[in-house]
């Protein structure tokens, strides 16, 4: 469904991404894992045409490098900045209707399916975004882009300072959403949540991956662990 091959991003004069392959196959959680500052992030941003990329990336049957975000957007890939960005001072009804391509779509996902899997939302459905908590920011901004219906969604360090109930929460959509046949391609720190919901696993270190394999191969690969992901 999405494959990058000898995929290359820099930041100015500095080389980020050195060569990266990767691929998600359909109704696939495939996490990305490493440190920060390793390339994880610019992995996505360069794979969603935010960055600019060099290399071949398709995504179902597409060359999708060097077409725009927007493009990009349209063919079904979604997009979940660790930034967040959402729409402060929108209401949370008014954040998901702009997440849809068209408001006469039928796709996998209806406000109400964002409703029953997180209440709070529900709860808040009329209060300005910029005023909800960051794990109720959180939600709404993937909740935001699985109203575009995307086959699959990129989404960066979701559980990031979250607390341990709202990443209880988290998963549970990530899981939600690999039973309804989107695939996931996680960028992750938290090695519990990522092992424990994931087919496999790609860990990055120096713009490369340096690993791949079942959360099992990780798990027993002690080097790899101590290498590269152990603080």
């Amino acid at each position: 469904m999405l494959e990058a091959t000898n995929l290359h991003a820099f930041y100015g004069k500095s080389h980020v991404l050195h060569g990266v392959d990767l691929r998600v196959d359909e109704g696939e959680i495939v996490s990305l894992l490493g440190r920060n500052g390793v390339g994880r992030s610019t992995t996505v941003k360069a794979i969603m045409g935010v960055v600019p990329p060099q290399g071949t990336i398709t995504f179902n049957g597409q060359q999708i490098a060097g077409r725009t975000p927007h493009e990009i957007a349209h063919l079904g890939l979604g997009y979940v900045p660790e930034n967040r960005d959402i729409f402060p001072t929108l209401t949370v009804r008014q954040n998901l209707i702009l997440g849809m391509k068209s408001t006469r779509q039928t796709g996998r996902w209806s406000m109400e399916d964002m409703f029953d899997l997180f209440p709070n939302l529900r709860e808040r459905a009329d209060v300005p975004g910029g005023v909800l908590s960051g794990g109720e920011q959180q939600m709404l901004t993937m909740c935001r882009t699985l109203m575009g219906d995307p086959d699959l969604i990129m989404v960066d360090e979701p559980t990031e300072g979250l607390a341990p109930k709202v990443v209880e929460q988290v998963a549970h959509l990530l899981e939600e959403i690999a039973r309804r046949k989107v695939s996931v391609l996680l960028v992750e720190q938290k090695l519990t949540i990522a092992l424990s919901i994931s087919a496999r696993v790609y860990v990055m270190g120096h713009g490369k991956i340096v690993f791949e394999g079942t959360p099992e191969d990780l798990n027993t690969n002690e080097d790899v662990r101590k290498e590269w992901l152990e603080v």
